[in-house]
């Protein structure tokens, strides 16, 4: 979720997705359109008085719906800037925040595995979000009936606020209830086991969310297909972090002494002829013995067939390159890859010297050969499994 950065706060990155885009119009055109039910319905909640024929007449709904749904999105960032600055607080590095489709995002560069600070953080989103709805329905208390497009909208705000923190704390992992439930699970049992069962109670809340959406709301459905996707995810990454344990880079990396490079001045035609014989779609690009940069078939594609003797491989390669040491962990290299949309990084030692190449696929070979090995190791670690594995050790 990369988005459009818009500003930053705290030190802290604001970005919307272009989902976000989209949604913010559809909500204000939503609650615009059913003022007159909403009218009703904080009237009863809130016992008010708000009238109902002056809210519903000419723009003004859709000037109510343009407020209401920009200042419930200001809420979900405020609900997020709750989770990031309490993790700040631990010593945690936020990525960015993003407001997307389903609300907003804090991206961690790192997530919490001591089960009392993944407690504090979960829980802070919420409690700004009931705070929030609190101060708004005290703002709504002492606004005069002679401002009622003013009062909607307080009183709008001070529902969906509460409602969003009672959504938000349901056990539907990777909401925050689901972190609660894995930080309260992880007291008595290891983190990845806890947050196995934390993801298989999202699943299932999912599930149920989907049929409830079958009969109530689509937007439901797609919410339910967000928190799978989302549970699964977090499962997937939570195994791999511990599998991978102790396993750098070096451990898993092709070194240089094994690795197929080209150079600057190879044609695209000579280097799409390699390409479909070696059945690589990438390569470090050499100059004079050193990493200049990388080359990939979609590098290629830029240029017509009919003009690929003329041109050379350092036309096309990419020169601004993301790389990483060889003494990384494995899983920062996965987080990297995720992170800049690669599917290999260029191994560089201190003196920025080429020792390697690491990829998707070396990353998935040794994941599978350490899960495989892990319910016959013992108290190994990912690394002690993976150096013991003499297929893996002669790739």
């Amino acid at each position: 979720m990369r988005g459009i950065r818009i500003g930053s706060a705290f030190g802290i990155p604001i970005k919307l997705d272009l989902t976000f885009l989209l949604v913010l119009p559809l909500f204000a055109w939503l609650i615009g359109a059913d003022v007159g039910n909403l009218v009703t319905v904080l009237n009863d909640v809130l016992g008010a008085a708000m009238p109902v024929d002056t809210l519903t007449v000419g723009s003004v709904p859709w000037l109510l719906g343009a407020a209401a749904a920009t200042g419930l999105f200001v809420c979900v960032l405020l609900h997020e800037f709750g989770h990031s600055l309490v993790a700040m607080q631990y010593g945690y590095e936020i990525d960015s925040i993003t407001l997307w489709l389903f609300g907003g995002v804090a991206r961690f560069a790192e997530m919490p595995e001591n089960w009392k600070q993944e407690f504090t953080i979960a829980v802070a989103g919420p409690l700004v979000s009931i705070t929030l709805g609190v101060l708004s329905y005290l703002a709504f208390l002492v606004v005069p009936g002679s401002l009622p497009t003013v009062q909607f909208v307080l009183a709008y705000l001070a529902m969906t606020n509460v409602a969003l923190a009672v959504f938000n704390m349901l056990p539907g992992f990777p909401m925050d209830g689901g972190r609660v439930l894995r930080a309260l699970l992880a007291r008595t049992r290891p983190h990845a086991q806890a947050t196995q069962i934390a993801a298989e109670v999202g699943k299932l809340f999912a599930v149920v969310l989907a049929i409830v959406g079958l009969f109530a709301n689509l937007f439901l459905i797609a919410l339910a297909f967000f928190i799978y996707i989302g549970a699964s995810s977090e499962a997937q990454q939570t195994v791999m972090k511990a599998a991978f344990q102790d396993v750098t880079v070096a451990d898993v990396m092709t070194p240089a002494a094994d690795l197929d490079t080209v150079t600057a001045d190879t044609s695209l035609s000579a280097l799409t002829d390699r390409m479909f014989r070696e059945r690589h779609t990438g390569y470090p690009v050499l100059r004079a013995g050193s990493l200049v940069g990388m080359v990939t078939l979609d590098d290629t594609r830029e240029v017509r067939d009919v003009e690929r003797d003329a041109y050379r491989v350092e036309d096309v390669m990419a020169t601004d390159l993301v790389t990483i040491a060889p003494g990384a962990d494995a899983m920062d290299a996965i987080s990297t890859m995720q992170r800049e949309g690669v599917g290999r990084l260029p191994v560089v030692d201190d003196a920025g010297t080429l020792v390697g190449l690491i990829s998707r696929s070396d990353l998935m070979t040794a994941f599978d050969i350490i899960r495989t090995r892990g319910t016959a190791s013992g108290g190994e670690t990912g690394f002690d499994r993976l150096s013991n594995d003499a297929d893996f050790a002669r790739r």
